[in-house]
């Protein structure tokens, strides 16, 4: 995979040009769900989803110029989709919790998130389009970094229970 690649599938769609990696087309630019989690509910027996945020949920300054508001919004649809299942999963959670539904009626999804929010909020739209090593290798440190405090504060969670506040976070 190269640059073309990685720019068409993660890009700004508004700015990236479509990509086919193996007769397959990538244009959105992750504004569809990138990837769904709903399959995970239904083709999966593992109750355990992680996920990993490549965009900022909150920002506290509000944008006030062209570039500003162009890069939040594309935050946004970008969480978008992300947002919706959450919420679903939420609501479904509470569901079981309240006793509302049957046991075994629906299935219940452990959540866990690994992000680095300040940092990611330090980002520019720009560096959604920026393919230099050097820079890809700094993130890939960064990812690493919180992967790793991830593993060693949270991993435990996994098959037992939700790490995450679904509330706090996504509602």
């Amino acid at each position: 995979m190269g640059q073309a690649e990685i720019v068409g599938g993660t890009g700004d769609s508004a700015t990236a040009s479509t990509v086919e990696i193996d007769g397959e087309a990538y244009w959105d630019g992750g504004y569809m769900g990138n990837p769904a989690i709903f399959p995970l509910i239904y083709h999966c027996d593992s109750a355990d989803v992680v996920i990993v945020h490549i965009n900022p949920i909150f920002r506290d300054e509000v944008p006030r110029t062209a570039s500003e508001i162009l890069s939040r919004v594309n935050e946004l649809s970008f969480n978008s989709s992300l947002m919706r299942e959450m919420r679903a999963i939420a609501f479904v959670s509470k569901l079981i919790d309240d006793g509302t539904i049957r046991p075994g009626a629906m299935k219940r999804m452990l959540i866990h998130a690994i992000a680095d929010e300040p940092y990611m909020r330090s980002l520019q739209l720009t560096s959604k389009l920026n393919p230099d090593p050097q820079f890809l290798h700094h993130l890939h440190g960064i990812g690493r970094a919180c992967a790793d405090r991830w593993i060693d504060e949270t991993f435990d969670a996994l098959g037992n229970r939700t790490s995450i506040d679904l509330n706090g976070t996504y509602l």
